[in-house]
């Protein structure tokens, strides 16, 4: 087969049910760019047989690539393993949960050849609980005010890059990375286009509390130091705050009396409590920076590939990891 002209990444775990339906649909899809392509499928530690459905598959269709990695990295080290072995000039990101219609690929094709480094996509009627679409929103709104990036859909991983993004981002050897917003800091032009969302048929999305919980932390600490400005910002405010407070006791103790103000001992320790909490604040986030820097300073790898089956059939042991 040629040098592939577009190549479709997607990470998978657990997906078992929606595997057959996902590879038939993206095929379709993607046959009718009438450009050559690869569809690179990574899995990412799947335990409920989703590898035995990627493994066939690439066995089956001479367009399907197989990455199996040795256990779950999550979603992001998953992609940018498939960024590694992607030869296409577009190189395009799917979920595997079919929300995002793989029928949207040739969209993104069309968007691409206006010249542009990262077409970004928006969500019509989203599916996704009250609880998600309220998440979304607030990590959009921060990651528009901490990057200056207007973009209005950070969340939805269906996007197109320019090969030349993606060795930019595999250049980047931090452990803590957001795609769509370290895609957006090299790029010279972006767009977005609006797609549609479907609700998830089977199994149950890979994202609890915890995780995007853990997602928030990602985006506030590997992107900016927006928080540390912040932090300093909100350090001169309450010290400002306890400075007037503090005058303000001190001139109505004189005026009302000592037993008015009960001798000091509650307003001490009313503004002891607003400082101990300030300080646990920036520690906090101190702590977030510095445990980074730990990640970072050791240079482990993102993930470990245990095998690549792909090229008609052929497979491939390998120690290959980023």
């Amino acid at each position: 087969m040629s040098k592939p002209e577009i190549s479709i990444v997607i990470p998978v775990f657990n997906e078992k049910e929606n595997l057959p339906e996902l590879i038939d649909r993206t095929l379709s899809a993607t046959r009718k760019c009438e450009l050559d392509f690869e569809f690179i499928m990574v899995d990412d530690g799947s335990r409920d047989g989703s590898t035995e459905i990627i493994l066939e598959a690439a066995e089956r269709y001479p367009e399907i690539i197989a990455i199996i990695l040795n256990r779950n990295y999550g979603q992001h080290a998953a992609i940018f393993a498939g960024f590694e072995q992607c030869l296409g000039e577009i190189v395009i990101t799917l979920d595997a949960d079919l929300q995002n219609p793989p029928e949207e690929i040739p969209q993104l094709v069309l968007a691409m050849a206006n010249g542009v480094d990262v077409v970004g996509t928006v969500r019509q009627n989203r599916q996704d609980t009250f609880f998600r679409r309220s998440a979304s929103a607030l990590v959009n709104r921060m990651v528009q005010k901490t990057t200056g990036v207007r973009m209005h859909d950070y969340g939805c991983m269906l996007r197109a890059y320019r090969h030349s993004i993606v060795t930019a981002m595999l250049e980047c050897r931090e452990r803590s990375t957001f795609i769509p917003i370290l895609a957006n800091s090299f790029a010279g032009s972006t767009t977005e286009i609006p797609v549609q969302h479907a609700s998830r048929e089977h199994g149950d999305s890979k994202y609890s509390v915890f995780k995007l919980i853990s997602l928030q932390f990602d985006l506030l600490t590997s992107m900016s130091t927006f928080p540390l400005r912040l932090l300093s910002f909100m350090g001169t405010i309450i010290a400002l705050f306890g400075i007037g407070f503090g005058s303000l006791l001190m001139f109505l103790r004189f005026v009302y009396g000592a037993m008015w103000a009960a001798n000091g001992v509650f307003t001490l320790f009313a503004v002891l409590f607003v400082f101990i909490g300030a300080q646990f604040v920036g520690l906090g986030l101190l702590g977030e920076y510095i445990g980074r820097i730990y990640h970072d300073v050791r240079s482990r790898p993102r993930f470990f590939i245990q095998e690549i089956r792909g090229a008609g059939g052929s497979a491939l042991e390998t120690d290959h990891n980023l």
